[in-house]
């Protein structure tokens, strides 16, 4: 690989200067520029962008530490991170931590010896993720998820007023017999969003029997095989996915037990990925634009990156809104009897 030095070497005039015409640190007559200009592009040269970054302590890079980068809530939130990165500016370097909390604090670690200018994380439900004796020495946004014990600015949905809102929703529809299907009871995102589920069915005086209740993980086989226990006998008539892809496999499971969605089972998620709008019947679900709210999260660690934040942690916490779609209608002897009462006004 080419180095300054042989650039100049190339050109006949001194490295320095080679670094004046990259840098544009200072005038350079045409002559000197159009050889520094030939020998790059002869030698395929680059400026080395680790020099750069020492001499301006700072790399315009963020890192980006994700819990599963393959869950599509988690690739929207990236991509609302990028796009407000690279507008910036910033180039962002992407870590999938697999929900390992040791694969999680290496990724840490090796980006702040990359000396990023900013850390963005959505963790791993694990304590600290810096370990006993950690802290983030760079600026740092915690998103999707609160992180106890870790000072710094939080980006998220409120999960527990969107699950409310959902489950909500199916009460007022009119159904009675209600499930719900959740994430493991170790994540606090699954927590917040059963709190919500549990506030709504305490206000409508519901006791949700316990079978109705079920922890897996936010997959859609793990919706999938919370619909084949749940619809083995005696099925709701409506269940609240905590996410989306808990709901497609929902609508898997119901499909296969030949369950009409809305007529006979209606099924509410949440997250409102771009996915739910196109699968059959379209999901019903809970959100808010998942792209704007990493945007959000790029734009509060790049205020804290460039000096332009308050003193202190942040918290910015979005409401969240209803969808409703095609997975959602009233149980079907709430709908037969509206028929009935439209045909006899008719008469």
């Amino acid at each position: 690989m080419a180095t300054i030095k042989d650039v100049a070497a190339l050109a006949g005039i001194s490295y320095t200067t080679v670094s004046h015409v990259v840098n544009n640190t200072r005038p350079v007559s045409d002559a000197v520029r159009a050889k520094v200009e030939a020998a790059i592009a002869e030698l395929a040269y680059v400026p080395s962008g680790v020099a750069r970054s020492l001499k301006a302590r700072a790399t315009a890079t963020i890192g980006l530490v994700l819990p599963n980068n393959s869950n599509p809530y988690f690739a929207e939130l990236a991509r609302g991170i990028e796009d407000a990165c690279e507008r910036n500016g910033y180039c962002v370097i992407l870590c999938n931590s697999d929900d390992d909390p040791l694969k999680q604090r290496n990724y840490l670690r090796v980006l702040q010896e990359k000396r990023v200018d900013g850390l963005l994380l959505a963790a791993v439900d694990s304590g600290n993720p810096w370990g006993d004796s950690g802290r983030s020495s760079t600026p740092l946004v915690v998103v999707d998820r609160e992180v106890p014990g870790v000072q710094a600015d939080l980006v998220c949905i409120d999960h527990a007023e969107g699950a409310y809102l959902a489950s909500r929703h199916l009460l007022q529809l009119g159904h009675r017999r209600i499930a719900c299907v959740n994430g493991p009871a170790s994540a606090t995102v699954a927590r917040l969003r059963q709190a919500g589920f549990d506030r709504a069915m305490a206000e409508a005086g519901l006791d949700v029997p316990a079978r109705w209740r079920v922890a897996g993980d936010f997959s859609a086989d793990g919706g999938y095989r919370a619909g084949v226990a749940l619809f083995a006998e005696q099925p709701p008539s409506a269940v609240f996915a905590a996410n989306d892809m808990l709901g497609m496999g929902l609508l898997r499971a119901a499909a296969e037990r030949n369950l009409a969605v809305p007529r006979e089972l209606s099924v509410i998620g949440f997250d409102d990925i771009q996915m739910c709008r196109y699968v059959y019947p379209a999901l019903s679900t809970v959100g808010q634009s998942i792209m704007a709210l990493g945007e959000l999260a790029a734009e509060c660690l790049l205020a804290r990156v460039q000096g332009r934040a308050p003193a202190g942690p942040r918290r910015h916490v979005v409401a969240p809104s209803i969808v409703v779609r095609e997975s959602t209608a009233p149980p079907r002897s709430i709908a037969t009897a509206q028929v009935c009462s439209q045909e006899e006004t008719n008469i």
